[in-house]
């Protein structure tokens, strides 16, 4: 699970008298994200279209909605709403929202609309461009039935320094407090093949990083024939030796097995960070949100991936006031917590979701009492990653620059290879470079660096061994 976020993706053209103008904005994780990415890619490439920022008037307005929590479900209602009253010709609304609650999505506006769920995202292309479009049009298909993935593909793209790359979607796993089963179906993975062809063309538009996603991204290629697992996954890509970086999203703890971290020590390209949700820990609450491992097995995943990669950034997704969590359960999760050599937590208070077996279970925690136990991890939080900081201060890592001109000699910001994030003096690189920094002290929110004189576009610390990549 990841933290909800209003991300307003567009490629920009100036206005064409006669083109049919269309805003895209999308709520979410990164699976969205890629999604969107690629609904934009197809969408610049018609002639007839002019791709405007989501807050200007538009012909068209298209939501990817999320549904993976209260807030998310709010935050779509309130997107589609928004859109409706600046008029238009129509919505087109998708996501795991527009899967799960259709109906509440009709209720929103008397705008003409178009649903379209999560089986049919390659349509949504085919419904901004309908000449007349009718008062209501649904695509939508029971996610229980889903065998394949829909065809998207991202040709091109705004920023070009980190791109997301869908390989897997749905799950199959069954959380009791998860709604995902329902709005993206079961697991299925992206075929090695398209995987393949998405990193090349990532990698011919200039990116120097993909962050490989997924719904359940430890699952991926055991619904393939012949089966292929994530690590022969990765290793396929390393074989094309294409100038990226590759980072991994949320893996869960079983999946994080000695191949892979044996292979993320070996590969420069492959980037020493790693998150696994924990959720709970405490045996009890664990058994009741139906996750299949319990806190001595987390314990002793994060501490081999702490032994295996020493330098590496561990994260965590945990939930704040389950149903029947009392103090004793959540003293217990603090406490792991605390123990471990995890770099930083995402926190999320627990929201109840219409369909899900947790929310009809009893003991429900009051919403004060969630607020509170989020702010005191949230804390932690803060704790553990200045730990984290702290403890890498004045080694030189490798850093993909962020922000500024590529053509101009100006750039603030990146991320290093163990995901922390740097600032950097104007003017110290060019925007998506690879440079080797010093970690040189700690700024708010970040760590201060300083290029090293002499870079080469690698770096000196990956686990013991050399750091580029790119």
């Amino acid at each position: 699970m990841e933290p909800e976020t209003v991300i307003s993706i567009t490629m920009v053209t100036s206005g064409v008298k006669g083109k049919k103008r269309v805003a895209v904005t999308t709520l979410g994780c990164k699976v969205n994200q890629y999604e969107t990415a690629a609904f934009l890619s197809e969408l610049a490439d018609c002639k007839e279209v002019e791709i405007v920022p989501f807050g200007e008037a538009a012909e068209v307005y298209v939501i990817n909605t999320c549904a993976v929590t209260a807030k998310a479900g709010a935050q779509s209602r309130q997107l589609i709403r928004r859109a409706a009253k600046r008029g238009g010709s129509r919505l087109v609304v998708t996501g795991c929202y527009a899967q799960v609650a259709p109906q509440e999505v009709l209720e929103l506006t008397a705008r003409p609309l178009c649903i379209v769920g999560n089986s049919h995202k390659n349509l949504v292309t085919e419904a901004v461009l309908a000449a007349s479009p009718c008062d209501l049009e649904m695509y939508l298909a029971d996610m229980a039935g889903c065998r394949e993935v829909a065809p998207l593909v991202v040709r091109r793209g705004g920023s070009r320094t980190r791109a997301v790359l869908k390989v897997q979607d749905g799950c199959s796993q069954r959380c009791s407090y998860c709604i995902v089963p329902i709005s993206r179906g079961p697991s299925r993975s992206v075929t090695p093949e398209r995987v393949l062809d998405q990193a090349e063309i990532y990698a011919g538009q200039g990116y120097r990083e993909v962050v490989l996603t997924g719904i359940h991204l430890g699952h991926y290629g055991l619904d393939l024939q012949p089966t292929l697992p994530l690590v022969g996954l990765l290793e396929k890509l390393l074989a094309r030796r294409l100038p990226l970086r590759y980072r991994l999203s949320s893996l869960e703890p079983r999946e994080v097995s000695p191949e892979l971290l044996e292979l993320v020590a070996a590969e420069a390209a492959l980037q020493p960070h790693l998150h696994i949700p924990l959720q709970s820990g405490d045996d009890r609450i664990l058994a009741a949100m139906n996750r299949p491992y319990r806190r001595q097995d987390f314990a002793a995943v994060v501490n081999r991936c702490a032994q295996v990669l020493p330098a590496a950034a561990i994260g965590v997704d945990v939930l704040a006031g389950f149903p029947g969590e009392d103090d004793a359960a959540f003293a217990n999760t603090l406490a792991l917590l605390k123990e471990l050599p995890v770099s930083y937590l995402h926190v999320f208070p627990y929201s109840p979701r219409p369909g899900t077996p947790a929310a009809k279970l009893p003991d429900q925690v009051p919403e004060k009492v969630k607020q509170r136990r989020a702010a005191r991890l949230r804390n932690l939080d803060r704790q553990k990653r200045e730990a984290f900081y702290r403890r890498h201060l004045d080694t030189v890592r490798p850093v993909l620059v962020e922000g500024g001109d590529q053509d101009a000699a100006k750039a603030l910001r990146g991320f290093t290879d163990n995901y922390i994030p740097v600032q950097l003096p104007d003017g110290a690189a060019r925007g998506n470079q690879v440079i080797r920094v010093r970690l040189s002290g700690l700024a708010e929110e970040a760590v201060q660096a300083v290029p090293v004189v002499g870079d080469d576009g690698g770096g000196d610390e990956h686990n013991g061994k050399g750091a580029g990549g790119s």
